[in-house]
């Protein structure tokens, strides 16, 4: 009988400590002062409600609104990470438009000199043509004359012009009429450059 008893009075003891923290847990009483010991010994702190008088009554709202406080506090930490995450976020993607932005006037620039180049190209060959039609109408000498004074390339490419249009309108080109009067040298070179350099101008 004695041993049941005192079975009894240390579960009775042990449901009562275990009910006091279980209130303190929930907020419903502060017992760090009393449970301290205990608190101690699992290696745990006691609440962190601060200690009161013992005629002063626990304010069950107060505690609340401190918990409300500090989750509101968490969540302000929250959004102050996230706002810096997306600071940084944005910065990459600006320096990501920037870098875009270079390419494209890089690629602007190309394709404005491709244009005025194909432009050039087109004048050059509209200048040649006119050049050729004007020797073609000369007498022979005349236009051997001027064509000598004319840069070895220029030469190549207004003979190769002056066939092409005879050979569009069916007449017979004076490519050959003008290489037998040139100097022989001359007249040499510019075939080795017909022959070897692309068609085209």
């Amino acid at each position: 009988m004695i041993g049941k008893v005192l079975a009894l009075l240390v579960l009775i003891a042990v449901l009562a400590v275990g009910g006091i923290v279980w209130f303190d847990h929930l907020h419903l009483i502060d017992a760090r002062t009393v449970l301290a010991p205990v608190y101690r010994l699992i290696g745990r702190e006691g609440r962190t409600q601060p200690r009161v008088a013992l005629d002063e009554i626990i304010n069950l709202d107060a505690e609340r609104l401190a918990i409300l406080w500090d989750a509101v506090d968490m969540r302000h930490a929250e959004l102050d990470t996230m706002e810096r995450e997306l600071d940084f976020r944005w910065i990459q993607i600006e320096q990501m438009a920037q870098e875009l932005e270079e390419r494209q006037r890089l690629l602007d620039d190309r394709e404005n000199s491709l244009r005025a180049l194909a432009a050039d190209a087109e004048n050059r060959s509209r200048n040649v043509e006119q050049n050729s039609r004007y020797l073609t109408g000369m007498p022979p000498a005349a236009a051997v004359g001027i064509i000598s004074e004319l840069d070895d390339q220029y030469i190549v490419d207004v003979f190769r012009m002056t066939e092409q249009i005879a050979q569009a309108e069916g007449v017979m080109s004076l490519v050959s009429v003008w290489l037998s009067m040139m100097d022989p040298a001359r007249a040499a070179e510019i075939q080795r450059r017909m022959v070897g350099s692309p068609q085209g101008l």
